[in-house]
């Protein structure tokens, strides 16, 4: 397994950055990729790997100003491979974040968390 997968942001991908050796995992920026599947596929298989043998703690640092449709399966993805860290007896959170102004992104977290049996954290940008 890779130590890390780092992306780019582009104006319709999000910066990726999953790394082990610094224990940061963010996902940022927007998400409009033409075929969510696959932009979302490399990350989500190095998630799972991860998962197996993840760190004592690993904390996924969303804060996304936009995603579109498509891409709230894949995100929901990357969500539940941390579900995999807590039962690997590991411990494992969510922070999003969002602009003070966006309540839509706020209710998407909400909704994101009320799906998945992780903690989130909120916090406003």
């Amino acid at each position: 397994m890779e130590n890390s997968i780092k992306i780019k942001a582009t104006d319709d991908t999000p910066e990726v950055i999953f790394d082990r050796s610094t224990n940061e995992f963010r996902l940022s920026g927007r998400s409009l990729p033409e075929d969510a599947f696959a932009f979302y596929s490399p990350i989500i298989k190095w998630l799972n790997d991860y998962s197996k043998s993840p760190n004592e703690n690993s904390i996924l640092k969303v804060s996304l100003d936009y995603f579109n449709s498509s891409s709230v399966k894949q995100i929901l993805e990357l969500i539940s491979a941390f579900e995999e860290i807590i039962r690997a007896g590991k411990s494992a959170k969510v922070i999003w974040c969002y602009a003070s102004d966006d309540d839509l992104m706020e209710i998407k977290g909400l909704e994101f968390q009320s799906m998945t049996n992780i903690p989130f954290e909120f916090q406003i940008l």
